[in-house]
Parts: C-alpha cells; structure tokens; sequence
C-alpha cells in the first residue's frame, strides 16, 4: 500500500490545470469523498496492525501535500490579469435568460382550467382572517383539536386572528355576500404548524371548491370528481370514494385515485394498494349554509379539496416538498417544457 502512496504522491506534485475547471476536476478526482485518497483512506483499515502507524504518516503526508498543491494552483488563478479591467461589471448579464412558471403555478393554473371548463370562477380571499370565516362559520366546535396552537398559527395577544388553515374561509365570504347560484374555486396559500420535512410544510397550497344551488346531489359531486381526474391524471384514470369525517360537510368522503405509475396493478409509491388518495369532499352541512345565510331547506350544496404539492408530486413523481420552496434553479428548469 506504501507504494501505491508513494506512486500517487509523485503524481499529484506533478499536476498541473490550465483553468479553474480542471482544477475542480483534480480536485474531484483526489480529495473528494469518492476520490482516490479517500479510496486509500477506506484501504486503511486492512493494514496490518505494526503497519499502520508507518503507512498513517505516508497517508496524511499525500492529503496535506494534495492539498497545499490545489490550492497554490487555485491561487495562481485568482492572480492572473484578466485584461478585462474595462468591463462594466454593473450591466446585465448577456443573454438574459428568459424565466418559466414555478412547478406549483403550472400545476394550480391546470387545475383552475379543468374546473373553468366546468363553469367556476376563482375566488380569492385574505391569508390573515379570523377564526369565525376559518372555523366557527365551518361548523368547528370550539373545542376542535384544530383550533390547538399545534396546528394554527394565531397572531399573538389576538386569538381571534390567525393565519388561514386552509381556502374553505374564502368559500365562508362569498356564501355571506352572495345568494346561490354559486360555483367557485378557491386557490390560495395556507398555513399550519407542522414540523417541516419531505412530507410536511408549514405553508403549502390549496384548491376548494364550491358549487350551491338547488337539487345539488352527491351524484353531481361524483361526476365532477371523474371529470377532474381523468382530465388531470388522463382517460384511463379510475376513482374511488371512501368514507370520511369533515366538520363543514355530511356526508363526507375521501378520493383515491388509481395510480398512475402502475396503472392500478400496485407498486412502492400506492403501498402496493394501487389506489392513491388526493382529496376530501362531500356534502356542505346545512349549519354552514345556515351561518352564511342561506336556507338549507331551499338550496344544497357539494364542495372539494385538494393540495397542489399533492397533485404536483403525483403527476411529476417529486417526493420531498421542501424542494417547491427552495428556489434551486436546477430543480425548476427540469419543468421548463411543462410551461
């Protein structure tokens, strides 16, 4: 091993780079975690024991000199004249490259299409409400384990304000200023306190909707679904709705899909289950109709909710969502042609 010590030690006080990017490629080749020294490194623990002290010294003498020989190459690039010294270096860089939509604005705005078609328009509301638009109006008890400060974040010395949970506060606002027919979408920003990782954010997106008027049935609910995904998911998309609790509908349920990567058949990503759940829905309970002022004997009403980092990881396999909020520009132009 001692040998092969010496024979790369010889190399590298021969090395020489003629720019900086074949330093970085010595530098890589050398002293990288998988490069030739770390190789050596890993080699080391099978030196026999009255060996190692002997061949320690030849190791750590071959990393310090590779180290010192990169960066005195490193040096004697950063102090060579560029001639350039007229070069107005506040102008703009050229070409400008043009900029694309966010992953998430593409996916949302594909959303928003497919429920236009169907005749909603969208909706908006603030991000900072009260806890009567976000809770009390949605038929939450009081006592709601989602009123917890572990799941909202409330503006401090103020309980009554806090940051919005989810879009069904915009729904709230229009019922109140508006008299059915009513059929929106509401896209927006949401926020709760939950620890960040590859599954979990504390702000994310959502897209509700809502459609009230009279004779609205589950009937009508369940086709909008099938619409949705088939055209989001493509034709062959199959759904399922499987029962579920929601304070602000009855009944309620919760959608799967069939999954898109093995067409229903069962892999790693649907727990070999071949279904993939993407939204809650069901019936708006006649208490929000009745708090909004609305009469429940008169109109009924169906509403849907769905995440769009939920979406946009199935149709785009993304598996950690801290990447949609950490701008790495290699990351966003791998969906330049989804624009």
């Amino acid at each position: 091993m001692i040998d092969k010590i010496k024979a790369l030690l010889q190399e590298v006080e021969n090395i020489k780079a003629a720019n900086a990017e074949e330093l970085e490629a010595l530098r890589i080749k050398y002293l990288s975690k998988k490069g030739e020294i770390s190789a050596l490194m890993n080699d080391f623990r099978n030196v026999a024991a009255d060996q190692k002290r002997e061949v320690g010294q030849f190791l750590n003498q071959l990393k310090e000199t590779t180290q010192n020989k990169i960066n005195e190459l490193k040096e004697s690039f950063d102090n060579v004249q560029t001639g350039n010294d007229d070069i107005d270096l506040t102008r703009t860089a050229y070409p400008v490259e043009l900029g694309t939509r966010h992953l998430l604005s593409i996916v949302k705005k594909e959303i928003c299409d497919i429920f236009g078609r169907l005749g909603f328009s969208i909706a908006e509301g603030p991000e900072i409400e009260d806890d009567w638009h976000v809770f009390s109006s949605l038929n939450f008890a009081e006592d709601h384990p989602a009123r917890d400060m572990q799941d909202t974040f409330f503006i401090q010395h103020n309980p009554d304000v806090l940051l919005r949970t989810h879009t069904s506060s915009v729904q709230t606002r229009v019922m109140e200023n508006q008299q059915p027919p009513i059929r929106i979408i509401c896209p927006g920003r949401v926020y709760r306190n939950e620890a960040i990782s590859y599954r979990a954010h504390c702000f994310f997106h959502q897209v509700e909707a809502l459609y009230v008027d009279k004779n609205v049935s589950f009937a009508d609910l369940k086709q909008v679904l099938l619409f949705f995904a088939k055209e989001m998911f493509g034709p062959d998309t199959k759904i399922r709705l499987r029962p579920s609790y929601f304070p602000f509908t009855e009944p309620s349920a919760e959608m799967d899909i069939s999954c898109n990567l093995c067409s229903g058949k069962g892999c790693a990503f649907c727990k070999h289950t071949g279904w993939v759940e993407i939204l809650g829905c069901g019936m708006v309970d006649p208490n929000v109709l009745e708090s909004c002022g609305i009469d429940s004997k008169v109109y009924t009403g169906y509403a849907l909710g769905m995440g769009i980092e939920r979406i946009t990881n199935l149709k785009y396999q993304v598996k950690d969502l801290r990447m949609f909020s950490e701008n790495d520009v290699r990351f966003l132009k791998q969906f330049e042609s989804a624009n």
